[in-house]
């Protein structure tokens, strides 16, 4: 893979074939679609190798299957050694990457929300290995995570190489990470519904044929490779009774809840590890070994649970062992992911919502006859939902899985309440949850980098009427006699920033010519660094209620003002030219 990715990034394309393509893709949208179409192909490819890359490296927990988590049990020995010893290979590799200083890989959510799309194909392709290296030695996260941040990669490379606009890199990033979810799930309308809800972060019509033609070609790359599951055949009822919809929307809530603890019980876990006194890159290790110990008691805490999972829903285990074995793989992933290993948490949340289910369904049963495999299914769902934050993705993953209609009813239920659950008591999804514990603000791939990349010293005015902060009324009325202009700012002797006043209280009545100007300066009155973004800067005039601030730098001097009626103009500017990309208006020349 890494042979293939350099030989694209020293073999250039001829620039005059470049020029034509772009020019035909900004003329044409047919082309953009084409584009698509190619990115899917290089996000099933990327499942294809990525899945068949795993599956070899499993033959070293069992050389007999590779498939871990359908193991009934695991020899100590390989248990123990190989998690331990591929988390040592991957701190160590991890440990090489931090100190080369160049390794800064940016998820498809953050890239579409803050950077335009921008993506490293470099730094995707190391987290891919990293993920290859996670999964192979047994480590209980899934590849999920790897699939769509190399499939989304290789559409925003596509983008940049043609120069395309912000929207069109956007939109190819969605095109990535749909063709990797779709083909990785066997599921090409979960695909494109995960990417309009977590990568691009709302639904268009233009967006809808790409998204979904990226999502079917990579899951047709698959199918050819042979590097998909067999369906699942899972007993779905004829119809569900009304009453049951009632504990139907209760599961979704408890799962709303269990989400929000794993999604806790991992943040506590990094930081338990954190505090272990022990070099950063022998901790996955450490984890490699704990899971291993786990996987003693039941392996199906290895790897991503997927075989778990089916085998979860074609015979869902009894009460008490569904509760130890729900507590295993929580605890399991809790410790990869907190001991350093890379991975993601959607294949991990459908063994575990399986799990939650089955609990559910072993509580009820003395007050109400659920079928089991109902609560799986919804249980499944709803869980995947708390974690990973798109309803509509694991609406259609039930419908494209069991085919039942009935089902996917219950199923749109517990989701659409496992997602207003999780709103109202936590506010985030677990890759928002992260970005959170990072300092971003990020609640999905909606487009929020233009208000980063509009800083106030772009958008201040750089000729400021002054006045030395010693002068009277009387004086200033002197020096600005007209109404002009709306704001004076003031500065001491050292040209210092004193205050900013308004001119129409300079030639206020109430002021007498030997008031100094100083007092005309209002309370709470605050300036604004040249490096403030549009939403701090929005935030500041609400906040103050001043129609105007200055801009000084570290030394306390003047370098500009702004003023809120300017900044709303702008901010609405923006927000239209945003209206106009979603509802594909392209842009001029």
């Amino acid at each position: 893979m890494t042979g293939l990715l350099e030989h694209m990034r020293t073999h250039t394309t001829p620039p005059r074939f470049l020029a034509a393509l772009r020019a035909l893709v900004r003329t044409n949208s047919l082309w953009l679609i084409a584009l698509a179409a190619l990115t899917g192909i290089l996000a099933g490819s990327v499942v294809s190798i990525m899945t068949s890359t795993t599956l070899f490296a499993h033959h070293l927990l069992s050389p007999a299957t590779g498939r871990l988590s359908g193991l009934a049990t695991v020899e100590p020995m390989r248990a123990l050694l190989v998690p331990s010893l591929g988390g040592l290979l991957l701190g160590l590799f991890s440990y090489a990457l931090v100190r080369s200083k160049r390794f800064r890989p940016v998820d498809p959510v953050e890239a579409n929300a803050l950077h335009g799309g921008r993506m490293s194909l470099r730094d995707s392709a190391l987290v891919a290995c990293q993920t290859i290296l996670s999964n192979g030695c047994g480590a209980s996260l899934g590849l999920e995570a790897g699939f769509s941040q190399l499939g989304a990669a290789l559409g925003s490379r596509i983008g940049r190489q043609l120069r395309m606009h912000r929207a069109d890199v956007r939109l190819l990033v969605g095109c990535g990470a749909a063709g990797a979810i779709g083909a990785a799930f066997d599921a090409p309308l979960a695909g494109a519904f995960y990417a309009f809800e977590l990568i691009i972060g709302t639904y268009t019509l233009t967006a809808l044929a790409p998204i979904a033609l990226a999502s079917v070609v990579a899951l047709g790359v698959v199918h050819t490779t042979g590097m998909v599951l067999p369906p699942v055949q899972v007993p779905a009822p004829e119809s569900i009774p009304p009453l049951a919809f009632l504990p139907i929307a209760g599961l979704g809530i408890v799962t709303a809840l269990v989400g929000v603890a794993l999604m806790k019980g991992v943040t506590l876990t990094e930081r338990i590890f954190t505090k272990i006194p022990l070099p950063v890159w022998s901790k996955p290790a450490l984890g490699g070994v704990l899971v291993g110990l786990l996987a003693l008691v039941s392996p199906s805490v290895l790897s991503s649970g997927h075989m778990a999972m089916r085998a979860g829903l074609l015979s869902t285990p009894p009460l008490l062992l569904a509760l130890g074995l729900l507590g295993l793989k929580a605890l399991a992933s809790a410790i990869s992911i907190g001991s350093g290993f890379r991975g993601g948490l959607f294949f991990a949340s459908l063994y575990l919502g399986v799990l939650t289910g089955a609990v559910f369904a072993g509580v009820l049963s003395p007050l109400m006859a659920l079928p089991v495999s109902v609560c799986a299914i919804v249980g499944m769902c709803g869980l995947a939902v708390a974690v990973i934050g798109g309803p509509m993705t694991m609406i259609f993953l039930a419908l494209e899985t069991t085919g039942s209609l009935p089902l996917t009813s219950a199923v749109m239920v517990s989701a659409i309440l496992s997602s207003l659950t999780v709103r109202r008591t936590f506010g985030y999804s677990f890759a928002t949850w992260r970005f959170h514990l990072r300092g971003e603000n990020i609640r999905s791939g909606v487009d929020v980098g233009w208000m980063r990349n509009l800083t106030v010293e772009r958008m201040m005015r750089t000729e400021v009427p002054t006045l030395p902060a010693t002068t009277n009324v009387g004086e200033a009325r002197d020096a600005y006699p007209g109404a002009t202009p709306r704001y004076i700012v003031l500065r001491d002797a050292q040209r210092r920033y004193v205050g900013v006043i308004e001119n129409v209280s300079l030639h206020s009545r109430r002021y007498n010519d030997t008031t100094p100007v100083v007092e005309l300066v209002q309370e709470g009155d605050i300036t604004l660094p040249p490096c403030t973004s549009l939403s701090v800067a929005l935030d500041s005039f609400e906040r103050t209620t001043r129609p105007a601030l200055a801009v000084v730098n570290e030394d306390g001097m003047v370098m500009g003002l702004l003023s809120e009626r300017y900044v709303l103009r702008r901010y609405a500017e923006e927000l239209e030219r945003t209206r106009r990309e979603l509802a594909g208006e392209k842009h001029k020349g």
